[in-house]
């Protein structure tokens, strides 16, 4: 992840998955850099209210707290997002993943996003960009010594059970050996190899 002092841009995915660790505000106040959604993220998230989540109150709260901040696209942005938006559905993405992306662009920043298409689309548009994942955030060594092991395992088991967190490949061995085989075998959204006990 991004050296000290850094910032990074956090997609919807992310905020619901911090959120279903219970555990949001310590794992942001232990990395090492700064997170920032867009509003349109934040809008996002008002919307999913209507499906019983608290997220949108949830990040308020974390604002509030300043663990995060909001931050809105410039003019540079809104271009790159459009680009992103509008076109054949199998070459654009949702608003939250796009805003996060432009954002990325127009910064310099890490982006840090789960879905594969979107992990696909920003790399295949914007090599230069190095996007992360919720699970690099719980990797950072400051969240493994603020948590503890048995509490970070605790909070990935939440957020995979909650939130049907999505584990990059690269992160599957490193998830289960934390949580471990028994645990991961309730979790629907490892790969179905990874549950077997």
């Amino acid at each position: 992840m991004p050296e000290p002092d850094l910032v990074v841009v956090a997609d919807t995915s992310v905020i619901i998955n911090l959120n279903a660790t219970k555990r949001a505000a310590e794992v942001l106040s232990s990395l090492p850099f700064r997170v920032v959604v867009t509003e349109i993220v934040t809008g996002e998230l008002t919307e999913d209210r209507r499906g019983g989540r608290r997220d949108a109150e949830l990040l308020a709260a974390l604002e509030k707290a300043g663990h995060v901040q909001v931050v809105s696209l410039d003019e540079v942005g809104l271009d790159i997002f459009s680009g992103l938006v509008i076109g054949p559905a199998g070459e654009t993405l949702d608003d939250g993943e796009a805003s996060t992306i432009a954002y990325a662009v127009e910064h310099g920043i890490v982006p840090v996003i789960d879905e594969r298409k979107g992990l696909k689309i920003c790399s295949a548009r914007f090599p230069s960009l190095r996007p992360k994942s919720t699970v690099d955030m719980f990797a950072d060594p400051g969240v493994m010594e603020a948590l503890g092991r048995d509490s970070l395992s605790d909070a990935i088991f939440q957020t995979l059970r909650n939130a049907r967190m999505r584990i990059p490949p690269e992160h599957v061995a490193w998830v289960i050996a934390l949580i471990g085989a028994d645990r991961a075998a309730l979790c629907h959204s490892l790969p179905k190899a990874a549950r077997r006990p």
